[in-house]
């Protein structure tokens, strides 16, 4: 989840996998996929770092499904 700041000072999270773009206008606001938009006071530079952050949290903690390892076909 991305937590940000709405201008009126109230914290959200925010899926971070549903964000589709960030832009500043001057203003940031925040697209999802959904068409719903934020505007919050977070810069679009500090919300890229925490979406950075929590996508290696949560990735970093998967288990290993796949070994890396090439098996060789017969034939």
């Amino acid at each position: 989840m991305l937590k940000v700041t709405r201008l009126n000072d109230v914290e959200l999270l925010i899926n971070a996998d549903l964000v589709e773009f960030i832009e500043e206008t001057p203003d940031t606001v925040i697209t999802l996929t959904t068409g719903k938009k934020f505007v919050v006071k977070e810069s679009a530079e500090t919300l890229v770092g925490r979406i950075i952050h929590y996508r290696r949290e949560v990735f970093t903690k998967l288990p290993v499904l796949v070994k890396d390892e090439y098996i060789e076909k017969d034939g």
